[in-house]
């Protein structure tokens, strides 16, 4: 019950944002085309349920919810799988099909998590991988345990990456005002971080491994890629994206010729717009790496990718690899056929490390 709750909680806020300021519900689905309704359709059933595994650093509460099986300290690795499905709303579904990227995020609920060795859980992964090779995921700054399976699988069905997709869920406190806090305990996992990028690449060979990271966390992907650098600088990876990246423009570009040698490729997601890293560039007191209009040009072997020509398809513009499906569709392509910025449609290049994303209108 304690789980059912908070989730019919979420579901009613959704169904507010739904009807708007007056209360207008949208049109039920019998007044819109059959295209959309299939549309609609395999949307929905594409995250009726979505299961991943996981690595984490997260206590446990001895809680037999799901949604509380972890909290936010610090504690030895472990690993699992995420389960995750859709809220049944009954005779409110056809809202959800409706509902803005953004809001169907509350409608999910974590339905399981069950924990298993973490060499059983890379055996796993290496079945269901196959030939693509795993996709390391470091989620960032204010994520509870139960906020980033969610957003994982959002992620997940996003970028086609069902069956290769690896959580690192590092201890953050999942709260607005802890920032600093979770700044701390993302420096203390990154030995942990370092450790699994260096296993998955025994265990799946050179060239194979994806590695990306959010906000926060790929500031976390960046630092522990230079331990790993500087531990085995043989090490081959396939592609690092760097998404939303709160991270120092200038460490970066210092960090990045230790990095560039060890990745296949190097791609940044920046934008306009986006009022997380707006803030953390004030707090900090320089340019965030994911802000767009730093001069990009001196990141030798890095392709950056402007997203400031996009809807920002959530309140804050910082969500854009969860929420836009445009950018899902952009990462599908990078990470599942390894296809450069000049060869991705959509891409216009602006200079020699710089596209922006701009989708043409087909009828």
């Amino acid at each position: 019950m304690k789980t059912f709750l908070p989730a019919v909680a979420r579901s009613i806020s959704v169904i507010l944002c739904l009807g708007g300021p007056f209360g207008v519900i949208p049109a039920p689905l019998a007044a819109q085309s059959e295209a959309q309704s299939e549309a609609q359709s395999e949307t929905q059933s594409q995250i009726e349920v979505a299961e991943f595994p996981y690595v984490t650093l997260r206590n446990r509460t001895g809680s037999d919810d799901p949604a509380e099986f972890y909290a936010g300290e610090r504690s030895d690795p472990k690993a699992g799988r995420c389960r995750v499905e859709e809220l049944d709303l009954g005779v409110l579904a056809p809202l959800a099909g409706v509902a803005p990227n953004f809001l169907r995020e509350e409608l999910l609920r974590v339905q399981a998590i069950e924990e298993a060795p973490t060499g059983a859980i890379l055996d796993q992964l290496e079945a269901t991988a196959g030939a693509q090779g795993p996709a390391l995921y470091v989620h960032g700054y204010y994520i509870s345990f139960e906020k980033g399976c969610r957003r994982a699988a959002l992620l997940q069905q996003n970028a086609d990456l069902e069956g290769r997709l690896l959580w690192f869920s590092w201890p953050s406190d999942g709260a607005a005002a802890y920032y600093t806090h979770d700044e701390v305990d993302l420096y203390w996992s990154l030995p942990d971080l370092a450790d699994t990028i260096i296993e998955l690449h025994e265990r799946f060979g050179p060239g194979e491994v994806a590695v990306m990271g959010h906000s926060l966390g790929a500031r976390g992907v960046v630092l522990a890629l230079a331990e790993v650098a500087n531990r085995h600088p043989d090490i081959r990876l396939g592609q690092v994206v760097l998404l939303a990246p709160d991270m120092d423009f200038g460490i970066f570009e210092r960090i990045l010729p230790r990095i560039r040698p060890i990745a296949e490729n190097l791609t940044i997601y920046v934008t306009s717009g986006d009022r997380p890293l707006a803030l953390s560039a004030q707090v900090h007191g320089y340019p965030r790496l994911g802000e767009a209009g730093n001069p990009v040009s001196r990141l030798t072997g890095v392709e950056v990718i402007d997203l400031s020509d996009l809807p920002s398809e959530g309140p804050t513009g910082h969500l854009y690899h969860i929420y836009s499906q445009i950018v899902g569709a952009d990462l599908s392509r990078l990470l599942r056929s390894g296809e450069g910025a000049s060869e991705r449609p959509d891409l216009v290049a602006q200079s020699k490390n710089l596209w922006r994303l701009r989708p043409e209108k087909r009828e």
